[in-house]
């Protein structure tokens, strides 16, 4: 097996989430070549990853950016494709590329059963577990081990993080106020309260990161944290896992800042609501999760029917996350 295509397309957490079993790829067939298709945003992260040996980039909806990357994909001549995605765009995506076999997950374990047409073997994965164990287990059709579980994610030097260096030279955590689902998020005002935790009990600073349209957020978590907390410059992805590597803790609900910074190592305390932490959170057993995954009437719902005030994690309070970061920490 000397050629080999990696079909995960986004969004940013579930491809940190595919490290493991790409990486577990590369040990098993060390000379191949190991390509990933991935959605034009996220290039720039998987550039990143050393284990891959190029990448092909899907650069929209249009007819045409699947033609151009379908050209792409079958000058390689891939052995096999492996879809770590299980919806139908990325299956026909994977059949597209023209590869020899094309593996997915088996009907269980597919978001979208009707992708399973597309594969021409199905692996039996389970529909239970964290989704790393589950991508790991499809590796393993390839002859991948699954120990040990690594996330090769390169050196980066940035401008941004050595100023946040610069500017908390005692040491700081990260605060992720945002995230694509607005019932992800966490009252800004909280986290600013437990900045200031942060400070009394630790010494640490607290950077407060925020991506497009999400300064307010920063601002607010500043704001309300005391003087505790300081909004990160503007990032990129190159510079979030820079400023990621520096962290004693991360602070976040469930989204792409979050499990970056797990995969390099930093302490987390996880706040999840409508997504299981179960299957999403980080895995490291030292790590703390709050969930209310259990009693959310809007699981997997990018916005929550209930009123503003009564959301999932707006059930979660400050002594409660404090007492997790406490324990993190020590």
């Amino acid at each position: 097996m000397t050629r080999l295509l990696i079909v995960r397309l986004g969004s940013l957490g579930d491809l940190v989430h595919a490290l493991p079993a790409v990486a577990a790829i590369r040990r098993a067939h060390p000379a191949a070549d190991i390509d990933w298709l991935v959605d034009a945003p996220h290039r720039e992260f998987l550039s990143l990853v050393p284990v891959v040996t190029s990448l092909v980039t899907l650069e929209g909806r249009s007819a045409g950016a699947w033609l151009a990357a379908r050209r792409t994909l079958r000058l390689r001549r891939y052995d096999v494709a492996l879809d770590f995605q299980g919806l139908v765009k990325s299956a026909v995506l994977a059949r597209m590329s023209g590869a020899a076999r094309v593996l997915g997950f088996d009907r269980a374990a597919l978001r979208e059963p009707a992708a399973g047409l597309f594969y021409h073997d199905r692996i039996d994965v389970g529909d239970r577990g964290h989704v790393i164990d589950k991508n790991l287990r499809l590796a393993a059709a390839v002859g991948a081990q699954a120990e040990p579980i690594e996330f090769p994610i390169g050196a980066v030097d940035s401008a941004a993080a050595a100023e946040v260096h610069r500017r908390c030279p005692a040491g700081y955590a990260v605060i992720n106020p945002g995230a694509a689902w607005p019932n992800k998020r966490w009252p800004p005002a909280r986290f600013g309260a437990i900045a200031g935790v942060l400070r009394q009990r630790f010494g640490l600073a607290s950077v407060v990161l925020w991506g497009p349209d999400e300064s307010h957020l920063a601002e607010a978590v500043v704001a309300s944290s005391g003087g505790a907390a300081i909004a990160a410059p503007e990032t990129s992805l190159r510079d979030l896992v820079a400023i990621a590597r520096g962290a004693r803790l991360i602070l976040s609900g469930d989204t792409g800042p979050l499990h970056i910074a797990v995969a390099v190592g930093v302490p987390a305390v996880a706040l999840f609501g409508p997504t299981d932490a179960g299957r999403n959170g980080p895995w490291h057993a030292r790590d703390r999760s709050l969930s209310r995954y259990a009693v959310c009437p809007c699981q997997y719902e990018r916005r929550c029917r209930l009123p503003e005030t009564q959301w999932c994690l707006s059930s979660i309070a400050v002594d409660e996350v404090a007492d997790a970061v406490v324990q993190r920490l020590s």
